[in-house]
């Protein structure tokens, strides 16, 4: 458990500060019942049953190839219906709609950040809950693509074109407006909290050195890059750690 010293520094930190930035990983949707992707348990270093690794079939090059299998291993390990707002997600909701929090990064793709009320996300790596025809653009929720048959296909009758999810596979470029709309809140920011990553993803965990505020704040499982340019270091689990400390906010 977070000793109490820690959630009392968080909490200092964060009721002093009026454009906190949250900077989050997949480790703040693990909670929510979806696994992370580098941990000993996360989806990369799973047995699968596939002949090429989770990186391969998540690349642009495979998805173009192998459309089928593609959508094959996207419905089975990158999408949880079920999967609902966790502790750490209802937190920073919380703390913008106490005009606290002015913005949200994500690298995660679960939409969960709006789910709970975060109205200003960032989605480096896009959303699973957006998917467009390449053809004709026509917009298609994530059940279509759930329950298409094989590989999803556009529904009108003029196009046929395929589905692609609004997700950034390897070897895709982020999108320039998210980055931009990112760089501008992190640069922004008075806090900025880094949670639930690992940092090893690039370009998106570059965007932190855009950060020239008061403090930086890192919460994760494990250590980071950045932890030794880091105010303030917690290694626990980030929901019960964001829990605690809005509780004791909403106290005073």
């Amino acid at each position: 458990m977070t000793s109490n010293l820690l959630i009392k520094q968080l909490k200092d930190i964060l009721s002093t500060s009026s454009r906190i930035v949250f900077f989050t990983g997949a480790g703040v949707s693990t909670e929510s019942g979806i696994p992370d992707f580098r941990s000993a348990s996360g989806i990369y270093n799973e047995k699968l049953g596939y002949e090429v690794s989770p990186e391969e079939m998540v690349s642009h090059s495979y998805y173009v190839r192998y459309p089928k299998e593609f959508f094959d291993f996207y419905r089975k390990k990158l999408i949880y219906p079920a999967a609902e707002p966790n502790a750490c997600h209802k937190a920073i909701a919380r703390l913008e709609a106490m005009g606290k929090c002015s913005a949200v990064v994500t690298q995660n793709i679960d939409g969960l950040h709006q789910k709970a009320g975060s109205k200003n996300v960032f989605e480096l790596h896009g959303s699973v809950l957006r998917n467009y025809c390449e053809r004709c653009h026509a917009f298609y929720d994530a059940d279509y693509v759930m329950q298409a048959d094989g590989v999803p296909m556009c529904a009108k009758s003029c196009c046929g074109g395929r589905v692609k999810p609004d997700v950034v596979l390897y070897e895709e470029a982020l999108n320039e407006d998210v980055v931009d709309g990112a760089i501008l809140a992190i640069r922004n920011a008075d806090t900025l909290v880094i949670g639930g990553t690992s940092l090893v993803v690039y370009p998106a965990a570059g965007l932190i050195r855009y950060f020239r505020g008061n403090k930086l704040v890192l919460i994760n499982k494990s250590a980071t890059s950045a932890d030794e340019r880091a105010d303030l270091v917690i290694r626990e689990n980030i929901g019960e750690v964001m829990a605690e400390v809005i509780r004791l906010m909403e106290e005073e």
